[in-house]
This record gives structure tokens, C-alpha cells and sequence, in this order.
């Protein structure tokens, strides 16, 4: 490596500020106060002034306001569930279940998790009501809060990647048409094809994650937390009407491809229906708000940071730099480029928002390199993917924390982001040099 190339990378506003936000959050500074300096500090080391960083930030909060109204609203659906008494009857039933078995509790978690991508497309919105009720099983039982962090994350993330339902289908087919509009025609039901390796690859991280790292057991002190269930919790007919609601929000979005308006249907089908009554609607708002307001402000915030970094046009400038240097080896090429993905995509905290950014710097260069299509795939999917697990603003950590640290004994950076960032980038990066190999 050149000098001037690594003059060029240490300055870089992107490499700069992406170190700076985990640097910050390392050292406990409050996730949306963190990335609001890093993008100051972008701007500036940009030549931006101040009052330019400021506008393009509050500006580009918008690009996931989408995003945060779908939080809201599915914070909303959840909160009703949880007064229906609906996540009672789930809660009483996993304790049943469970008794003393990690691994059926680990087991039914992953199931919910996955189920939230696909069959009731809640996302996140699930984790705030389902597992504080569940926080005094895990301490009786003794089970690292980590190994749950990593086992959310799992159904968070691995659906997407690897199935073409639901936030699946809507991933795969971003990366279809990005690589379509970069000049490389492929099929979008083709694109789970060459995404199957990194799942497995995800399957591989929760393993080792469960089996080696976090089997020991980790004592915790039992605090009483709020949303404790009743234990005598029973199916009542309202039941089936938040079942039907959860359907239809499942193929609104399905159809639509659009959360927020799946999950008004699903809200207008309870309140319609007098599962919980109109003088409570307002209540219930807010506590949708208060449940996943934080986290829908941080993704706003995160946009915000995108956009001040593709304004100052330092991603272009350390992609070519790098770029510029690259070895005619595929597997060490696809290396760098998962490396730099994985820089970018931390910056902006989410898979989905990075692929238009990473396919027109990376598709062109690829297919220059002699990439064929399913290599692309992997390459983009994988590089996408990588910063969403252990990102301090993506929604796969800031999820489970917001369950997990409900009696306040579990760290958003130590016992989410750290664990998720190690288990899965590192799974990610070899399964997708691998899959990369093989579709050679």
C-alpha cells in the first residue's frame, strides 16, 4: 500500500466518523448523541460548514421515515396485542413450555424472530412486549442474555437474506433491481439462489454463538420488570379477531409491499372490531410511541448521517481509492469489497438503505473483474448485510436490547452489538468467499 493511498484512508470522513460513532458508543455515550457528532465530524473534515452539515442532516432524515412510521405503527399493533391479553396467552404458554429447557426457550425465540420477517411481519415491534415477561425465566434458568441477543438477531437477519417472503422479498428484489439498473440482468426469483450460502452462513454464527461462546451459564439479579404476564391467561374470543388482524397486516404489506399501510389495516380491523376500545386509542398510540419511538428516532437519525456522508462524496472517493488497487484474485477482491461494505453499511445502520449506494459503486467494477451474476449477488447481499449486525443504530441490535435491558442489566454495545458483530460478520465474510468460489 501506497502512502498516499493510506494518507488518503485515514482521512477518509467516512472511515473517520464510522470509528468515531463505535468509539463513542464503546464509551457509553448515548447511540443518537454519538451519531450526531460522528456526522458533524464528517461534514466538517468535508469542508462542509456547520450550518450545511446541519441542513443535509435534518434534510436526509427523511429517508427512513418510512421506516419509522412502520415502528410506530407496528409498536401500536403490538401494544394492542399486549392489552388484549393475546401476548399473555404467548407468554404463559412459552413458560409452560419451557419449565427449565434453555434450548426450547432459545428455540421458540428464534421461531417468533424469524416469524416476525414473514408470517406476522411485526419486525422488531415483538421484542418490547413479548420478552420482559420472559427475563425471570432466563435468570431461574441461568441464560446469557448475549446468546438471546444472538439468537434474535438471527431471526431478525437471516430471513430476509435467505427467503423471498415477506422483508425477504422485499431485500432480494432491491438487489435484483439495483444490479439490473447498474447494467447486469438478473431474475429476481434467482437472487435467493446465491443469498442460500449466507444464511447457512448465519446458521453457522448462532451455533458457534450458542454452542461455544455463551453455554455458560450468567447469573442475573431478579428485578421485577413491567408487562409481567398473568398466569392464568385465557383464549377468548377477541383472540381471533387479533389473529385475523395479524393476517391481514401479512398480506396488505405482502401486496402493497408497504409496512405502514399493513399495519393500519391490521390497527383499523382491531379498533373497528372493539378488540380494545375507541376511548383507549390514544393510549395506545402513545405507548406504541413509547415502545418503539426510540428506536424510530434513531433510524431517522442514521439516514440523516447517510445522507451527509454521500453529500461530502467520501464513500465514492475511499471505494476508488481502494478500488484503484485491487488484485486480480476474485476471492481477495471480494474480500476488500465486503470489508468496505461493511464500513459503509455500519455508517448508515441499515442493509436495506445501502444497497443502491454499494451496487453503483460495486456492480460496474465487478463485472470489469469478470463476476458473474450469482457472485454479484452474493457479493452485494453479503456486503449489505454485514453492518446491519452490529451496528449501534441498526434495528437487528437496537431490537433485542430494547427487550433484553428492560430490568437494566444488559449493555445495547457489550451484550448486543459486540456479540451480533463478531458471530455473524465473520460467518458472513467466509461463507460468502466461499459461495463466491463455488459460483465461479
Amino acid at each position: 500500500m501506497s502512502f498516499d493511498l493510506l494518507v488518503s484512508l485515514l482521512t477518509n470522513p467516512v472511515l473517520v466518523s464510522v470509528v468515531l460513532l463505535c468509539i463513542l458508543c464503546v464509551k457509553k455515550v448515548n447511540v443518537l448523541l454519538a451519531i450526531i457528532i460522528s456526522t458533524i465530524a464528517a461534514g466538517l473534515m468535508a469542508g462542509m460548514n456547520i450550518k450545511n452539515v446541519m441542513d443535509v442532516f435534518i434534510s436526509g432524515m427523511g429517508g427512513n421515515s418510512e421506516t419509522a412510521l412502520s415502528y410506530i405503527l407496528l409498536g401500536t399493533f403490538a401494544a394492542t396485542m399486549a392489552h388484549s391479553g393475546f401476548t399473555d396467552i404467548i407468554s404463559s404458554g412459552i413458560t409452560k413450555i419451557v419449565k427449565d429447557k434453555k434450548w426450547v426457550l432459545l428455540g421458540i425465540l428464534c421461531i417468533i424472530s424469524m416469524a416476525s420477517q414473514n408470517i406476522i411481519p411485526i419486525h422488531i415491534a415483538f421484542i418490547p412486549i413479548l420478552i420482559p415477561p420472559l427475563l425471570s425465566i432466563m435468570n431461574k434458568i441461568k441464560l446469557d442474555r448475549r446468546a438471546v441477543a444472538c439468537t434474535l438477531a438471527f431471526g431478525l437477519k437471516m430471513p430476509y437474506i435467505a427467503i423471498p417472503v415477506g422483508f425477504g422479498l422485499i431485500f432480494q428484489n432491491l438487489i435484483a433491481d439495483n444490479m439490473v439498473q447498474n447494467g447486469v440482468n438478473i431474475l429476481r426469483s434467482d437472487v435467493w439462489k446465491s443469498t442460500l450460502i449466507l444464511g447457512l452462513g448465519m446458521f453457522a454464527g448462532l451455533i458457534t454463538a450458542l454452542c461455544i461462546t455463551y453455554r455458560k451459564p450468567r447469573e442475573y439479579k431478579d428485578i421485577p420488570v413491567l408487562n409481567a404476564y398473568k398466569e392464568q391467561a385465557e383464549f377468548k374470543p377477541i383472540h381471533w379477531v387479533v389473529i385475523i388482524s395479524a393476517i391481514a397486516t401479512f398480506v396488505v404489506q405482502l401486496l402493497t409491499q408497504s409496512l405502514p399501510l399493513g399495519a393500519l389495516v391490521g390497527l383499523g380491523i382491531i379498533f373497528s372490531c372493539r378488540v380494545i376500545p375507541k376511548n383507549k386509542m390514544d393510549h395506545m398510540m402513545n405507548e406504541g410511541i413509547y415502545l418503539m419511538g426510540y428506536v424510530a428516532f434513531v433510524m431517522l437519525v442514521a439516514a440523516g448521517f447517510a445522507s451527509v456522508l454521500k453529500q461530502t462524496g467520501s464513500i465514492e472517493i475511499l471505494v476508488n481509492s481502494v478500488l484503484g488497487v485491487l488484485p486480480s484474485n476474485i476471492i481477495l477482491t471480494s474480500f476488500i469489497i465486503l470489508i468496505l461494505g461493511l464500513f459503509i453499511t455500519i455508517g448508515i445502520g441499515t442493509s436495506f438503505g445501502t444497497i443502491p449506494i454499494i451496487a453503483v459503486l460495486f456492480v460496474p467494477v465487478c463485472s470489469k473483474m469478470g463476476f458473474n451474476p450469482g457472485q454479484i449477488v452474493i457479493l452485494i447481499a453479503a456486503a449489505a448485510a454485514l453492518g446491519d449486525a452490529g451496528s449501534p443504530a441498526s434495528d437487528t441490535t437496537l431490537g433485542p436490547t430494547s427487550g433484553l435491558n428492560a430490568d437494566g442489566q444488559h449493555s445495547h454495545i457489550f451484550d448486543t452489538c459486540i456479540p451480533t458483530f463478531l458471530h455473524y460478520n465473520i460467518a458472513l465474510i467466509i461463507f460468502a468467499l466461499i459461495g463466491i468460489y463455488f459460483a465461479g
